[in-house]
């Protein structure tokens, strides 16, 4: 079958289309035939080699979730899972292929009305969004800022701050035409990648929720209101500046807080209790996802490049 591997850390160019044999599945795994597979940012990061100190090797194939059918099912596991939809997480690896194996607790069924490319659309990145607001305490009529709001977590945080009753949800993007778009999701204000030059925006915030990451964070943090919550959950930018909790020590009388989060620190079921929800929500229409293209899985290197040059807004889908 063919899969995507990481031939070379770096740029795209070093991704890679290659024949490997068709999985199978171990005890409590299923194999599934991919329709669609999602490109996270969590990929171009393990594809630089940023991650290379935790043990990604060049090689690697790539990816996280994907939606498919079941092809079989390995010893221990229901019989009755073959044939159906679902969306499944592949741990970090072994999604960029036209065949995916994952545990048969980290997949889920697909309701009727939900495509492929929708669930992995929103798959990881909604449960993110959710236990992002959580994890940071957030409460109704308090102002949000969603930084890095053009990606699939930045989008349904949008939403789900909107939703939930949020006083103020300012972004951060890099147009005004995807400012316009994440207004007609539930945004209110909308700053410029420094947080800047938004319109009657609010001073300051009590709950800003960071995908980018990266040598701004001290700015953002200054835009905390007394008792504020900083909640990053990525770092496609890059890390922070060593010494940025200077920022919160500067700021000591005004009791602020720096978290990180990752959906790894909740359990399972919990996540999969949410996670079944969005789908639900998502086939009614009640909570957008946002596909920004739909390519080949041979043009994953194109993916990638789309993704490191700033143009996608919502998700990048692989397709067999």
């Amino acid at each position: 079958m063919k899969a995507v591997v990481i031939r070379t850390f770096g740029d795209p160019d070093g991704l890679e289309v290659v024949d490997v044999p068709v999985p199978v599945p171990a005890p409590g795994q299923v194999r599934i035939a991919t329709e669609a597979i999602g490109v996270g940012g969590v990929d171009a990061v393990i594809r630089r080699g940023a991650l290379a100190a935790h043990g990604f090797r060049e090689g690697h194939l790539l990816g996280s979730e994907v939606a498919g059918r079941v092809t079989a099912v390995g010893e221990g596991v229901d019989a009755s899972w073959t044939g159906r939809r679902v969306w499944a997480f592949t741990g970090l690896s072994g999604g960029y292929a036209e065949q995916a194996v994952a545990a048969v607790d980290d997949i889920l069924p697909l309701p009727d009305g939900l495509s492929g490319a929708d669930a992995v659309t929103l798959g990881g990145s909604g449960v993110v969004a959710h236990f992002a607001l959580d994890h940071a305490r957030f409460v109704p009529g308090e102002t949000v800022l969603v930084r890095g709001a053009a990606g699939s977590i930045g989008i349904t945080a949008v939403q789900l701050a909107a939703r939930g009753g949020a006083g103020a949800v300012a972004v951060t993007t890099s147009s005004a035409e995807r400012g316009g778009r994440l207004r007609e999701l539930g945004a209110t204000h909308v700053l410029d990648r420094s947080g800047e030059d938004g319109l009657d925006a609010p001073l300051g915030f009590d709950v800003v929720i960071d995908v980018v990451g990266g040598p701004q964070i001290p700015r953002f943090l200054d835009r905390l209101n007394s008792n504020g919550r900083f909640v990053a959950v990525g770092v496609v930018g890059g890390q922070p500046p060593a010494d940025f909790g200077m920022r919160l020590m500067d700021a000591f009388r005004k009791s602020l807080s720096f978290a990180t989060f990752s959906s790894d620190t909740v359990p399972g079921p919990d996540r999969q209790a949410v996670r079944s929800s969005q789908f639900t929500a998502a086939a009614h229409g009640d909570l957008r996802t946002v596909v920004h293209e739909v390519l080949p899985l041979d043009q994953a290197a194109s993916a990638h490049r789309r993704m490191d040059a700033g143009e996608v807004f919502g998700r990048i889908v692989l397709a067999p």
